[in-house]
């Protein structure tokens, strides 16, 4: 099959030329002359849809049925009817015999969209129709044959679903037998203004209005915001400003205006060797991370606070410089003014001693510690003695949910 990877961005309307997405794109064509099955990931909103469509057009199917199926928006209880269809009476309201999508799609391409949210046993299904090409309808004992293409997409991390029983592995290994993955939106930068200005003319002509364009000290903006709704998110945005607007020409004022705050934007990041990914905010929530910081950064501004009334109220050497006020400090020799050669004392009411009659007692620092799980569990022990152990009342002073709060306290096995 000869064909460019630029004539199927032309057919499909896919704009873009980072190399992940023409990576995609050209393991997508060497796959659809063949009836192998391919596993799409990425991120929600990237444009997995498009893949399915890609193969199935160019494969010897193209003119049997395609059938996309949102595995996720289809109830439990009724999901092995619609795939595999029922017979009357396999269920209270089935009043009558009904085909499912691989007896309709027979010869076709059923693209499954969020496959990691299939049942179980529904699993158990699909897995023989991949390996035998046979099914049964719910409420049958007739074996159906079925010659149909199964392509599957999903968003989430089907490796951890599989880890915690949720996902077969069997089946995993027979859907990816050819993976595609389609690259985050934060990873296209250099695409990002491009399709911005196709939705924006897009939507000119929809509404009949014209096209809005951004100043050139906006398009930084736009390119390195994070972009976690990816090219649905880009979408929605440029449609948005699209209608509100009556300016025409973007700037950064107005761009921000319409970017949501993404609060992870601002967020350290968390190096644990026990966790990744998701579970990084899973075990440190990001309400309390924010109070940690803000409460480190608050003592460490009353420190120097502190230090500088000190200075201030030190009238004995209120004309010394600042070297000459730190203890210890001996004179240069040249100067007129008299070395220091004792210690600053200060009394347990916060005055200066001029006696100096306390003895020096060397100690060692011990530094503080900066783990965000030392601080974290530290803030719960002090809101919960705060409010003597009232757990909703010291739920609300940390910002978080009871139900947070109990996980945590059981996590960090804090006892009143």
């Amino acid at each position: 099959m000869n064909v460019s990877i630029q004539q199927v961005k032309q057919r499909f309307g896919i704009i873009g030329n980072t190399a992940g997405l023409n990576r995609a794109l050209d393991v997508a064509l060497q796959v659809a002359p063949t009836d192998i099955s391919v596993l799409i990931t990425g991120e929600s909103g990237v444009g997995k849809e498009i893949i399915p469509q890609i193969i199935h057009q160019y494969s010897a199917r193209k003119h049997n049925e395609y059938i996309a199926v949102n595995c996720g928006a289809i109830p439990e209880g009724t999901i092995d009817s619609e795939l595999f269809g029922h017979e009357k009476g396999a269920f209270t309201g089935a009043q009558g015999s009904r085909k499912g999508y691989f007896e309709v799609a027979n010869g076709g391409t059923i693209f499954l969209d969020e496959t990691g949210e299939l049942p179980l046993q529904t699993q158990v299904r699909l897995l023989r129709v991949l390996e035998t090409g046979e099914f049964i309808k719910v409420g049958s004992s007739k074996v159906i044959k079925t010659d149909v293409r199964i392509i599957a997409a999903t968003n989430e991390n089907l490796g951890l679903a599989i880890k915690n029983n949720k996902f077969r592995e069997d089946l995993f290994y027979r859907l990816s037998t050819v993976p595609i993955t389609l690259p985050p939106l934060r990873e296209r930068k250099e695409d990002i203004h491009l399709l911005f200005r196709k939705f924006a003319s897009t939507f000119a002509d929809k509404y009949r209005m014209p096209t809005i364009r951004l100043t050139e000290d906006a398009i930084p903006i736009l390119n390195g915001y994070r972009w976690p709704g990816n090219i649905r998110q880009l979408r929605n945005l440029s449609e948005q400003i699209s209608v509100i607007e009556k300016e025409r020409l973007i700037t950064p004022q107005l761009l921000l205006k319409y970017l949501p705050k993404d609060s992870d934007q601002n967020l350290p990041s968390l190096i644990n060797s026990n966790f990744s990914g998701r579970e990084n905010i899973e075990s440190l929530d990001k309400d309390l991370i924010l109070k940690i910081i803000v409460d480190l950064k608050k003592e460490l501004a009353d420190t120097k606070k502190a230090v500088a009334q000190l200075i201030k109220e030190n009238g004995n050497y209120e004309n010394h410089s600042d070297e000459s006020l730190l203890p210890g400090y001996i004179g240069d020799g040249n100067s007129s003014t008299p070395s220091i050669t004792y210690p600053i004392s200060i009394d347990r009411n916060g005055y200066y001693n001029d006696d100096f009659q306390e003895p020096i007692e060397e100690h060692e620092e011990v530094e503080e510690s900066l783990s965000l799980e030392t601080r974290e569990k530290e803030l719960i022990i002090k809101a919960l003695a705060k409010h003597k152990g009232k757990r909703k009342h010291a739920a609300k002073e940390l910002g978080i949910s009871e139900r947070t709060l109990y996980r945590k306290i059981k996590e960090y096995e804090i006892t009143k």
